[in-house]
């Protein structure tokens, strides 16, 4: 997994409006430049923000990248709990999920 690699390529894409235009023209283009895995790319593409929860991505990051993606505050905050229920519990960064 690269958590760095989907949590930048959200980054950007939260941050310059350029990206967004060559993002919706052509998604696997703009993630080619990324080193992702299979699982995160279709997760970007699609979008899955349950999935992009799970995975660990911030979720600072994550509001607005859902935001862009069209998602609604109830939808994006539904989004994350069909993610941990359909994907299991977070799986790296801050919000990862620890049993004693």
């Amino acid at each position: 997994m690269s958590l760095y690699q989907v949590q930048k390529v959200i980054y950007q894409l939260n941050r310059d409006p350029g990206l967004r235009e060559r993002f919706a023209a052509d998604v696997d283009g703009v993630l080619a430049a990324y080193e992702l895995t299979n699982e995160e790319a279709e997760a970007l593409k699609e979008p899955d923000i349950g999935l992009l929860y799970v995975l660990g991505v911030n979720g600072q990051l994550l509001m607005h990248f859902a935001a862009f993606r069209g998602f609604e505050w109830d939808d994006y905050l539904a989004a994350m709990r069909r993610g941990v229920e359909r994907h299991g519990p977070v799986r790296a960064g801050i919000y990862a999920m620890v049993s004693d």
